[in-house]
């Protein structure tokens, strides 16, 4: 049986220690996330759109008449994350969502002529953002990076 205890320190608050000899992985990937976010989401700020929401248009884009749930999936987010943020898309007229003739509980995804629009409005802000990352990053980082990213999503 593993034991752990905890240990209380000025900066981190309360963390179990154990044997493992890194800080906790988690909290290290959601903290790189949430910067990376940021980073991103100052880009797009001129275009009004959040990195997210591009993502999910441009996913919507390349599907048309994605379901929700299907959306979500593909983002690895949960049902309730995804439909608060298409709600916000819906209100800025940049998506519809329709009801399965069949089964009403399913909402399928359009994307409309102005959520075209503002895609390819948000795209220079998207690069200026990626290109500032691959700098930051170099070309060996991002391609470890993208190996661990494949690694955890599998």
């Amino acid at each position: 049986m593993h034991r752990s205890t905890h240990v209380e320190t000025a900066n981190e608050g309360i963390f179990p220690v154990t044997s493992s000899t890194y800080p906790c992985l988690c909290a290290l990937i959601r903290k790189a996330g949430r910067v990376a976010t940021r980073s991103y989401d100052k880009c797009l700020k001129p275009c009004g759109l959040k990195v997210t929401q591009l993502g999910m248009l441009a996913k919507i884009a390349r599907r048309p008449s994605i379901t929700v749930s299907e959306l979500a999936e593909s983002l690895a987010m949960d049902q309730t994350t995804v439909s608060r943020n298409l709600r916000v898309l819906e209100r800025s007229g940049y998506i519809s969502l329709d009801d399965e003739m069949t089964d009403h509980r399913v909402r399928r995804i359009r994307i409309s002529d102005s959520g075209i629009s503002k895609m390819n409005e948000a795209i220079p802000f998207w690069e200026k953002a990626q290109l500032d990352m691959e700098r930051l990053l170099g070309r060996e980082n991002i391609d470890v990076m993208m190996d661990i990213v494949k690694k955890l999503t599998r």
